[in-house]
């Protein structure tokens, strides 16, 4: 029986994983003087399994480029627009009236972001105006008929947080609670996301030990227990996220779903910067996407991924600052990739095989089950934490054990996925894992590390 669940839940996650990710998007800002067209970037988004574009602003061309495509569109009223949509009921109905109804339902608009990061402006009128200009939004979009089809939210930075480490802890700072908690009212009355903007680039670069490095990109590390709850924590995002879930369960606000508005890593930076390369910005984006596809959640949060959005589809060059701000684009101008990080559908391996096999119900040969090559660490995480999770013999891989060394997750995944599929009835589906494993006639066995199998 436990053999027919393990399948039925690995064909229901393969079957999610073989269509776009509806939880992944992307940031498109447009502080730039050489992007490509709207149409190109439209055409752009459809070769890969993006689902989701954020906008700061409401660039008409872009809404009509993404027309008839399904991708859903978020969209933003600037801070600078804030004081006459709480002022003036009719600014947030015209602004309805010319951002949304002209090109609603064609292009998808789920989303309206009512400034940006506000809060942390420390500016009283702007964040007093913030809640009554979101209300005004709101009804608006009610008035439209759209209500409950498009959503009202703002978006914060993660200094609204006046205490994050460990993650149970989490706790909004003083002075901006009496704001947040209008604000949460409206978002659970609307059923609107908390939006915030996790970087654990930034935390790198306030700890720059390798260790950290290693629990920010996603890669082996020795972990973080949080001290409240003991949970152990394997990487930064979701050591961030879920602290921003205790800040709002202590405030009474449990429920309202939190959306990562952005989060990315610069490929390049100043002299002086700590963090900014290719290699970094793959390992952070790629693995987060694959952590996200893994569908395991956070500690606090399991089983589900919040919706994210990553930063940015392109490079910004006219913004200011350090060079690593003008650095985090996934795609060059002539739309290019910067670097591959699997989400172009071409360059996806196909989720079935291009000509039909007729299952069996026994391997026709049987062997070691191994991970295949090219999958990302967070996916064979979830892998090996399932596998050790089913009452299997996982003490080799641990420090000490014959198998501990080399200390990478890939490794120790093939010891753990082998040993679930050697121990179980060795169906082909024993040996799949979300379609990241493979039987291989290669016995993987080194030194003292014994991988049982072979013939049978």
């Amino acid at each position: 029986m436990a053999t027919f669940f393990f399948f039925l839940l690995s064909f229901l996650i393969c079957f999610h994983l073989s269509s776009a990710e509806p939880f992944i998007g992307v940031n498109y800002g447009q502080v730039a003087d050489n992007l490509p067209p709207p149409s190109a970037t439209a055409k752009l988004l459809k070769s890969t399994s993006i689902e989701k574009v954020r906008l700061y602003g409401a660039d008409p061309a872009i809404i009509k480029a993404l027309a008839n495509t399904e991708i859903g569109i978020v969209i933003g009223a600037a801070n600078g627009d804030i004081p006459s949509l709480a002022s003036d009921p009719n600014s947030a109905a015209q602004w309805i009236n010319s951002n949304v109804l002209p090109f609603y339902p064609a292009s998808k608009i789920i989303l309206i972001t009512v400034g940006n990061e506000v809060l942390t402006t420390n500016d009283p009128n702007l964040i007093n105006q913030l809640l009554p200009a979101m209300q005004n939004m709101q009804n608006a979009i009610n008035g439209a008929s759209l209500g409950g089809k498009i959503k009202v939210s703002t978006v914060h930075s993660m200094a609204v947080l006046g205490q994050s480490d460990p993650p149970s802890s989490g706790l909004f700072s003083p002075s901006y609670q009496p704001a947040l908690k209008g604000l949460l009212q409206f978002q659970k009355d609307n059923g609107s996301p908390f939006a915030i903007n996790p970087y654990p680039f930034f935390a790198y670069q306030s700890d720059s030990r390798p260790e950290t490095l290693a629990f920010c990109l996603f890669q082996p590390n020795a972990g973080r227990v949080d001290s409240g709850n003991g949970i152990k924590y394997m990487n930064m995002f979701d050591a961030q996220v879920d602290s921003v879930h205790s800040a709002l369960s202590a405030m009474g606000f449990k429920d309202v779903e939190i959306m990562v508005a952005e989060t990315g890593w610069p490929y390049s930076g100043d002299s002086n910067e700590v963090g900014p390369s290719i290699e970094n910005a793959k390992a952070y984006n790629g693995n987060l996407i694959a952590h996200l596809k893994s569908m395991v959640g956070t500690p606090l949060m399991p089983g589900k991924s919040v919706d994210t959005y990553l930063f940015a589809l392109y490079d910004e060059d006219l913004k200011p600052g350090p060079c690593s701000e003008r650095a985090f684009g996934l795609y060059k101008p002539d739309l290019s990739m910067v670097y591959d990080v699997g989400i172009s559908k071409s360059s996806q391996t196909p989720s079935t095989p291009s000509t039909p096999v007729t299952p069996q119900p026994k391997p026709t040969a049987t062997g070691w089950c191994v991970p295949k090559a090219g999958i990302f660490d967070a996916q064979l995480q979830s892998s090996l934490d399932y596998a050790c999770g089913q009452g299997i013999d996982c003490s080799p891989i641990q420090p000490g054990g014959a198998c501990f060394e080399p200390n990478t997750i890939a490794s120790h995944a093939a010891y753990a996925m082998n040993l679930y599929y050697q121990s179980s009835a060795k169906n082909p589906w024993n040996c799949d894992f979300s379609q990241t494993a493979t039987l291989t006639s290669q016995n993987p066995s080194y030194n003292n590390c014994i991988y049982p199998g072979g013939s049978t």
